[in-house]
């Protein structure tokens, strides 16, 4: 929508979305990938920014493959990128090889019952239909396990009848440089390519693979968060931006004095007087109620504290520091943005930037915009 149309001119609160800053951070991966192809995650709706822009600037950048975690994601998203290779990462549910084949999905055969109902439809079509399978190496999640890869190696032909685009696993512990789990699942993988009966393409780092080095890079790597601007590790900068920035618009701003109790269950009481902006961002919004208290906003290039609790639709923030031409009512505060990153907020809620990137509510008026190489959003 265009900021300046009478609907965003009037709205409480605002989503900006720089698919420029996507597609920079694309090319930030593929440099650390050294030749290595490169698929975009975009589940979840492109984790909250909307997939349906997400992928065709991804697309742009030459990205080919695609991976949605249902079938109802991957359906939605293929007008999006026509031509694009759409993977379905939860597999195969019975009844909907169909769908599958209709849309052009590729489905991730995450245990031999599917490899064999794949195997079949193919069977009836007179052809070898795409897939991927999943071993399991470490998450105990999704991908077949030991006892059916034992059944593999006794009878290698259970694989037959499939056009095998790549044999992919997934990182546990991919975020933690250092955890053991990590080289023990990449031997695994390892392990499990040697022995397969055709040779076949491989796919094993997600994100913060991608950074624990070529080892871990294969043939693809699959990389989500990171697209978003999501940090590798604890351990090193992030080098990726954050193309998102919400803001909330104020609403109203008193001033209480002190030992004034603010917002549900006053549990926050002013230490001083204080001036109390209400921000229209609240839970609905996906502004997390583990953020009362401990959240900060930005305004005026001053980081200024969220007091009290977190209500369905409003915070209150402290901008007593604030001068008042930039703290009025109708000014906006940046909620979440470069200023205060996805991942500074979930480190605050005690949670991760994923779960505030795909939380984002609906009632937000999102604006797309594509910065320039060399420019952020601003």
């Amino acid at each position: 929508m265009n900021p300046r149309d009478p609907a965003a001119e009037g709205a409480l609160s605002r989503l900006t979305i720089d698919l420029g800053a996507v597609r920079r951070n694309y090319r930030r991966l593929l440099g650390r990938l050294g030749g290595v192809s490169c698929a975009g995650v975009v589940k979840a709706d492109g984790y909250g920014l909307g997939a349906d822009r997400v992928a065709p600037a991804l697309w742009a950048e030459g990205c080919r493959v695609f991976f949605v975690a249902t079938l109802e994601e991957a359906v939605r998203l293929r007008p999006a990128v026509p031509d694009a290779t759409v993977c379905c990462l939860n597999g195969l549910l019975a009844g909907t090889e169909a769908v599958f084949a209709e849309h052009r999905i590729v489905p991730v055969l995450n245990a031999l019952d599917q490899v064999a109902r794949w195997r079949r439809f193919g069977d009836t079509a007179g052809r070898k239909p795409p897939a991927i399978l999943h071993v399991d190496t470490g998450m105990n999640r999704l991908g077949l396990g030991e006892d059916e890869w034992q059944r593999v190696l006794e009878a290698p032909d259970v694989l037959d009848g499939v056009d095998w685009l790549y044999l992919i696993s997934h990182l546990a512990s991919a975020d933690e440089p250092e955890a053991p789990s990590n080289a023990r699942q990449l031997a695994r993988f390892r392990q499990v390519r040697q022995r397969l009966p055709q040779g076949m393409k491989a796919s094993f780092a997600n994100s913060s693979g991608i950074f624990l080095g070529p080892d871990y890079h294969f043939d693809m790597a699959r990389p989500g968060i990171a697209l978003y601007g999501g940090r590798p590790n604890l351990r090193d900068p992030n080098p990726l931006e954050c193309p998102v920035r919400i803001e909330g618009r104020i609403l109203q701003i008193r001033t209480v004095t002190a030992g004034t109790a603010v917002g549900y269950g006053g549990s926050w009481t002013s230490p001083r007087a204080s001036r109390i902006a209400t921000v229209a961002a609240g839970y609905a919004d996906g502004y997390l109620r583990s953020l009362s208290g401990v959240g900060t906003v930005a305004l005026g290039g001053r980081s200024c504290p969220v007091v009290g609790r977190v209500s369905m639709d409003l915070i209150t923030v402290d901008v007593t520091d604030v001068p008042s031409a930039e703290a009025f009512a109708g000014a906006f505060v940046e909620v979440l943005g470069p200023s205060v990153t996805p991942d500074d907020a979930a480190d605050a809620a005690g949670t991760i930037g994923y779960e505030l990137l795909t939380s984002l509510g609906r009632r937000y008026v999102r604006h797309y915009v594509e910065t320039p190489a060399g420019d952020r959003l601003a």
